[in-house]
């Protein structure tokens, strides 16, 4: 992953370029690790390889997981980084477009890089903080914390 940084009034504004072979949410995770990233709100465009997403089931509290399992634009990457018990979380949706012009999304639980992303991450200068939901089993933001 490249990375280029300028200054914005509420903290850093990011330029992460992700290269062929590359995996999320690992590498979005390794950066906020890297640059001790309390809070940021990301986005991006770019291609998959392969990837799985999730859609929520709230009557199982789990994800179910649907595999792609095909080559893939990301037409909208969208989501935030966090703090959950101590460490860098990632919570990002995905929109993926099909050759066939057929879109799909959700949670993004895995995917590989292929050719490139490209996300715009702006850090906050003050750190958001996760706590575990007991209702949905969710690690939610609490703005209270």
């Amino acid at each position: 992953m490249r990375l280029r940084q300028a200054s914005a009034s509420s903290g850093a504004v990011c330029v992460l370029v992700f290269e062929t072979g590359e995996t999320l949410p690992d590498g979005l995770l390794s950066f906020a690790r890297l640059h001790r990233v309390g809070a940021a709100e990301v986005q991006g465009i770019g291609a998959f390889a392969s990837a799985t997403v999730g859609y929520f089931d709230a009557a199982t509290h789990d994800y179910v997981k649907i595999p792609v399992a095909e080559q893939v634009e990301v037409l909208g990457l969208s989501g935030n980084i966090s703090t959950f018990e101590g460490g860098p979380r990632v919570h990002v949706h995905v929109l993926l477009g099909r050759r066939d012009g057929t879109v799909l999304g959700g949670h993004l639980i895995e995917a590989r890089v292929h050719p490139t992303l490209e996300i715009f991450a702006r850090v906050l200068s003050f750190p958001i903080e996760r706590r575990k939901d007991e209702a949905s089993g969710l690690p939610l933001i609490d703005l209270g914390a």
